[in-house]
């Protein structure tokens, strides 16, 4: 879709203004999803009308989430606490441009993009294109549902536990989250330095693979067929809904397989949240938390509470989690595991603290490995009669992972 809407304006037969306007009004009509916090009309459309009709995402409509620092828009996280105008571009927003892509505003964002529920936000929640007394997930909310609802066919998210892949399974579409330093984290407002990474979120496998070669420059993960595909048993990353266990099941009996036990579970979620916390607690130092969010003032004081020891120790153990990843990696294409346990929680699931702990547990369950280790990681979407459901896949590398998610995406379908 995306290829061939810059093709389609570089040939002349699309217009730029046509397509931003056509994007502005599926922002006006979907408002009540709350996905998008901030809308440039003024500025998409005086980049329509001056498109020199170029580049690889020539004219293609875009979302930014609202940590990623863009000149003259709002910057504030989501929070209340935060009141600013971004200054520069970032990086990752200048390559957007660079590559002919159109801003056409700002998505919602758990506040500071510490949650993962999508229900925190200055502005409220957002809430799922599929049924709008549902969560997104987060914290790249807004993005998830924007490309679900058909705003925009790209969005930029971050994702530091799975704030990328969360929100695109909940709302079945396909989230990227690839090799960490694969795209620039400069003037994006910091989580946890250590698990940050920018990823993609769009309608097909094909576009975030277009999308990523637009960003970096190089060219990404053609279909392939993978030779050996490991399924994670680990009984955690298995806990799931009915649901998500029959799409999950009927997935996995159409595929050839061989059965991956992924490194410790609660060792490796241990050690991504002793990691997180303190720096996440460092990136909020100083600054005034009496306006954000209940939730997010609770996670910082949990995670001031984490010794420095804890910190100093899973950073050794980080190192070791993803060598044994790495070594299991050898041994298989790839590793398959369900993206989020459960269909999208209903919004008020989270209005107790027990609810909202059992919720992020369940949300997070599966993601968070892949921050700590670093690796790419893709959700695809699922058949399933329902609410969406993704599966997730875990490469050695950004191509090895596209190829894959191609492949499975084709023959899934």
């Amino acid at each position: 879709m995306i290829e061939e809407l810059a093709d389609g304006v570089r040939a002349g037969r699309l217009d730029p203004v046509v397509l931003v306007e056509e994007a502005l009004q599926r922002a006006e009509a979907s408002q009540h999803l709350n996905a998008v916090v901030h809308l440039d009309a003024a500025g998409a459309r005086k980049a329509a009308a001056d498109h020199p009709r170029s580049g690889a995402l020539a004219a293609v409509p875009v979302l930014v989430k609202e940590i990623i620092e863009v000149e003259g828009l709002p910057f504030r996280c989501g929070s209340a606490g935060m009141d600013e105008v971004g200054r520069r571009d970032a990086e990752v927003v200048a390559r957007l441009r660079s590559a002919g892509a159109i801003v056409i505003g700002l998505s919602h964002t758990h506040e500071f993009a510490y949650g993962c529920t999508g229900t925190s936000n200055r502005v409220g929640p957002c809430r799922n294109p599929h049924d709008p007394s549902r969560m997104t997930g987060g914290s790249s909310s807004g993005a998830g549902a924007a490309v679900a609802a058909g705003i925009v066919p790209l969005a930029l998210g971050t994702d530091t536990a799975g704030s990328v892949r969360i929100p695109a399974a909940l709302c079945g579409v396909v989230g990227f989250k690839p090799a960490y330093g694969t795209l620039p984290v400069d003037r994006v407002f910091p989580l946890a330095i250590s698990l940050d990474h920018v990823g993609v979120l769009t309608p097909t496998v094909a576009d975030a693979a277009y999308a990523i070669a637009a960003l970096t420059g190089r060219p990404q993960g053609a279909e392939q067929e993978p030779g050996r595909l490991g399924v994670a048993v680990n009984e955690e990353y298995l806990d799931y809904t009915p649901e998500v266990g029959a799409a999950w099941s009927d997935a996995i009996s159409r595929l050839s397989t061989i059965d991956v036990h992924l490194p410790d579970w609660s060792e490796s979620f241990r050690t991504a949240a002793d990691l997180q916390g303190p720096e996440a607690a460092a990136n909020h130092a100083g600054r005034d938390t009496t306006h954000y969010q209940p939730d997010v003032q609770e996670r910082l004081r949990e995670a001031a509470a984490v010794p420095r020891s804890r910190y100093d120790a899973a950073r050794t153990k980080a190192t070791e989690i993803t060598a044994t990843l790495d070594a299991l990696l050898q041994d298989v294409d790839a590793i398959l595991t369900p993206t989020v346990l459960t269909t999208a929680p209903p919004l008020d699931a989270v209005d107790t603290p027990s609810g909202s702990v059992a919720v992020r547990t369940q949300l997070l369950k599966n993601t968070r490995l892949a921050n700590l280790t670093r690796h790419p990681a893709i959700t695809i979407p699922l058949p399933t009669p329902g609410l969406p459901v993704g599966l997730q896949v875990i490469a050695k590398d950004n191509n090895q992972a596209l190829a894959t998610a191609h492949w499975l995406e084709h023959h899934l379908r």
